[in-house]
């Protein structure tokens, strides 16, 4: 049943965030930018673990991912204003950000920053 919860209130984020886009661009993306993704993970570990420890790691982890994930939103609309398909624009923006993601985790363990 707990499960079942955190999935309900998971999806209900995403729809609130993809119908308030669709009214005001500004809202949905404000409501998207906040980092209630990362606050859901944190209380459901917590609510899970009670480990502080866990939490933090959790959270600088967060912290350096979120650098590479910008990729997908500074190439997604450079695609999209070239005339390049939403589709497609999507899947090269995804690879970018995936290939971002691997430089990163080896700039990190590289720096001995381990996540």
């Amino acid at each position: 049943m707990e499960t079942l919860i955190k999935y309900a209130l998971s999806a209900a984020l995403v729809v609130a965030i993809s119908e308030a886009a669709r009214r005001l661009s500004w809202l949905g993306a404000l409501l998207a930018s906040l980092p209630l993704v990362s606050v859901l993970a944190m209380i459901w570990l917590w609510h899970d673990t009670h480990d502080p420890q866990r939490i933090a790691r959790l959270s600088v982890s967060i912290f350096w991912l979120v650098l590479p994930s910008l990729v997908l939103f500074v190439s997604l609309p450079v695609l999209l204003r070239r005339g390049v398909g939403f589709y497609p624009s999507l899947l090269v923006a995804g690879v970018l950000t995936a290939l971002s993601y691997f430089l990163m985790l080896a700039l990190l363990r590289r720096a001995g920053i381990v996540l």
